[in-house]
């Protein structure tokens, strides 16, 4: 059983039992999810597309409403439409997010909306800014931003809520290597519980401690984000690759006039 670094059994964050949606036109996206995330895990969901991974984490969120089972928030059912301050989902597409006129007025948003004060605001404002690293683009507008700057606001924005659980929809996905590489970093000293759907499968193996594969609408495979991923002919079973930096690697050498 998981534990803290101070020895203290972690809670359970996430708890899905007999998890079942599907769409109209696509029956059985997810069939009877079971398991348990708990306090301070950092978990990539990996599968090919369609598989159910944003799904999935629209149901989290309560923005879909399962056929069967229940999701659970440190022991709190997830009802549809209810907001949940707890839980922070950051979109494929930062610019879904950000839509106000500047980048702290971006961060400012939901604090403003927990009803708090002008002091506690500006404090998590501050804070959010400080924590990504983003303070010399406090006054610029959101638009003009660069898809990796737009990334660390959107997330700035949802660290201003002090989340206990995260959830990443491929936040590598608009990024340079420089960006990527101070996501990697922020992500590797986060305290939040992480869920990180992502094809960027060695950015999965820098940042979590767990892997889900999930397909046919079920969790194929649950371990380490080496048991899994070093798993080839599992990968290809269910339309994935072997992360590049896991296949062993030989040095050809060639001579000269051969």
């Amino acid at each position: 059983m998981p534990v803290s670094p101070q020895g203290r059994i972690r809670e359970v964050a996430i708890a899905l039992q007999n998890l079942s949606f599907s769409y109209p036109d696509n029956p059985g996206i997810l069939q009877g999810i079971d398991t348990t995330i708990r306090e301070g895990e950092r978990v990539g969901l990996i599968g090919h597309n369609g598989c159910g991974k944003t799904t999935l984490f629209m149901l989290l969120c309560g923005l879909l409403t399962p056929q069967t089972g229940t999701i659970h928030l440190f022991d709190r059912l997830v009802e549809p439409h209810q907001f949940r301050p707890e839980l922070g989902f950051l979109f494929q597409d930062p610019k879904d997010q950000l839509f106000s006129p500047s980048v702290r007025d971006d961060i400012a948003f939901g604090p403003l909306n927990l009803g708090l004060s002008d002091a506690e605001v500006t404090e998590r404002v501050e804070a959010a800014l400080d924590l990504t690293g983003i303070q010399a683009l406090a006054s610029r507008p959101p638009h003009h931003l660069s898809g990796g700057e737009k990334q660390m606001v959107a997330i700035a924005g949802l660290m201003a809520m002090c989340p206990r659980i995260l959830l990443y929809d491929e936040p590598t996905a608009s990024l340079d290597l420089r960006t990527r590489r101070r996501l990697i970093q922020f992500l590797q000293k986060s305290d939040e519980t992480l869920l990180l759907a992502s094809h960027d499968l060695e950015f999965l193996l820098e940042v979590c401690d767990r892997v889900l594969l999930i397909d046919e609408g079920q969790i194929i495979a649950d371990g380490t984000p080496f048991e899994v991923m070093d798993d080839q002919a599992l990968m290809e079973a269910h339309g994935l690759e072997k992360p590049h930096s896991l296949v062993p690697h030989v040095e050809l050498h060639h001579r000269r006039g051969k």
